[in-house]
């Protein structure tokens, strides 16, 4: 998914790239980073697996148990503190997504 939306980023990157409204391009970023954490979260589907996949990536056994049993629906739950910190900005840069705002050093 992240290969078929790459080129888009990189355009929008490039037309919007020089605006004056640096907050419009930071709250896409966070949008479309939210919008992965829920396709993420449908992929892992029951609350075994969740439960897994966070562990698996640092989360407490606790906050994992409580996200992973959650039974609020996707959107929320892709805002969810655990969910947030377990898929990070690093999590989703190391799997190439680009990023739309680049800040020009003045």
């Amino acid at each position: 998914m992240i290969a078929d939306l790459t080129p888009y980023l990189i355009g929008w990157r490039g037309y919007f790239g020089f605006c004056q409204t640096a907050r419009v391009l930071t709250n896409l970023e966070a949008w479309i980073r939210r919008r992965l954490r829920l396709y993420l979260w449908r992929q892992w589907r029951n609350g075994h697996n969740r439960f897994t996949e966070l562990r698996r990536l640092g989360i407490a056994k606790f906050a994992a148990s409580v996200a992973a049993g959650s039974p609020t629906g996707l959107w929320r739950m892709s805002g969810h503190p655990a969910v947030q910190h377990a898929l990070r900005n690093h999590v989703f840069d190391s799997l190439g997504l680009p990023r739309i705002f680049m800040p020009v050093p003045a």
